[in-house]
């Protein structure tokens, strides 16, 4: 039985696409499906799934910057981007090992997909070159995103003082169950939001994803190491310990 992970972050679309893939394919086994871009790399670098259904846009790592890491994370996956974006980069998908659904999918367009990637199962690796040329053609056809501006400052919990704290000071971010821990180098604070809302507000020029419960400040970073295994580890600036970065973020550290 082949494994497949799904990454869509609209709820509604994830499941429409989830019952889909029940009648067309159901001897499909999915084993993850994930609403945001992190998530669906954990996702794929540990269930090394045949297939995997890709929203573009989602928070955090796109579906781009995922594509770009599973040619190292998981080589043998094959491909299917969903995009909104009827009028851009149908040329660029024409071109590329990769298939494509558009939103919002249809029955028997996803039917034709499936019967592509059954013959396909098996052919070979994802050349890391020919994806990453297929990536960077899809960004720029792409429209930027109406994305309101990134955060300035927040306000967050530090016992019952509530402070106002700058982005640019802050180090690290890291999940806490409902809620997420802000690391400044003076201490740590609660913000009564849970990680993966904070994805689509940051600047993601600055902060950066490591790990699924973990986003870093860049300008806080004085260096990254990688063991033999590949993991990786984060030396702070502004703060004594150090941050795991997960093996399949390496990757994406390499290409900044």
């Amino acid at each position: 039985m082949l494994k497949c992970v799904v990454a869509e972050d609209e709820a509604l679309l994830r499941d429409s696409l989830l019952k889909l893939l029940e009648e067309v394919w159901p001897d499909l086994n999915v084993v993850a499906a994930c609403d945001d871009g992190g998530a669906a790399l954990e996702a794929i670098a540990q269930h090394q799934p045949d297939v995997v259904f890709l929203d573009i846009r989602m928070p955090g790592l796109s579906g781009l910057e995922v594509a770009t890491a599973m040619a190292v994370a998981s080589p043998h996956t094959q491909i299917v981007f969903v995009t909104a974006y009827n009028q851009y980069a149908i040329d660029a998908f024409d071109k590329g090992a990769v298939d494509y659904l558009l939103k919002p999918i249809e029955k028997d367009r996803l039917a034709a997909t499936v019967q592509r990637l059954q013959k396909r199962n098996g052919a070979g690796r994802n050349e890391a070159s020919a994806l990453a040329e297929l990536v960077k053609q899809l960004g720029a056809s792409l429209p930027k995103s109406n994305a309101a501006e990134p955060l300035v400052w927040i306000t967050a919990s530090s016992g019952t003082e509530t402070k106002l704290i700058m982005v640019d000071d802050i180090a690290y971010f890291q999940s806490d169950n409902k809620y997420t821990i802000v690391m400044t180098a003076e201490g740590e604070a609660i913000l009564r939001k849970p990680i993966r809302e904070l994805l689509d507000l940051l600047d993601t020029n600055i902060f950066k994803q490591i790990h699924r419960a973990t986003i870093v400040n860049v300008k806080h970073i004085a260096s990254i190491t990688r063991d033999n295994a590949g993991k990786g580890m984060v030396r702070l600036k502004s703060r004594p310990e150090t941050l795991s970065v997960s093996q399949p973020f390496m990757v994406l550290f390499r290409n900044m």
